[in-house]
């Protein structure tokens, strides 16, 4: 049976993403090390052998390595294309909190709007931003049963 590990974003600037995801977000830095050069993520990735990474997991209190950032510097990344073909989607409990931490920020922020649920009735609330590397992050939070 399949189980998703974690989702991982390459990033420009680990500490600039870490104010987003950790100090935003509550993700908790797990691991934070130096790749190697001989390190999976350039021929997955396609990295060029000029690029320099940085690789963090991050934990949430339920779920150890959930999300990981791979930083990647000595080449610029593309910012991914419009329309956005993949989003991050994350239970967040705090949206009333987060939002304006994200819009101080600068980034992009979607209109909230009501998550439906199967029978069309608003089962939660969800809205989305685009972080600092072009990455659409969808947020929700479920109403109280």
């Amino acid at each position: 049976m399949p189980m998703l590990k974690r989702i991982n974003l390459c990033v420009a600037d680990m500490e600039r993403s870490l104010r987003i995801y950790r100090d935003i977000l509550g993700f908790t830095v797990s691991e934070l090390k130096e790749s190697l050069p001989t390190s999976y993520s350039y021929p997955v990735f396609e990295f060029p052998k000029e690029a320099k990474l940085r690789f963090a997991t991050l934990d949430t209190p339920t779920q150890q390595r959930t999300m990981a950032l791979t930083e990647v510097t000595g080449v610029t990344l593309p910012r991914p294309p419009l329309p956005h073909m993949s989003a991050t989607v994350i239970n967040c409990d705090d949206l009333d909190g987060v939002i304006p931490k994200i819009r101080a920020l600068g980034l992009k922020v979607v209109p909230e709007q009501p998550l439906p649920g199967p029978d069309g009735k608003p089962k939660g609330r969800e809205t989305a931003f685009v972080d600092y590397d072009g990455h659409l992050i969808v947020l929700y939070k479920l109403l109280a049963p």
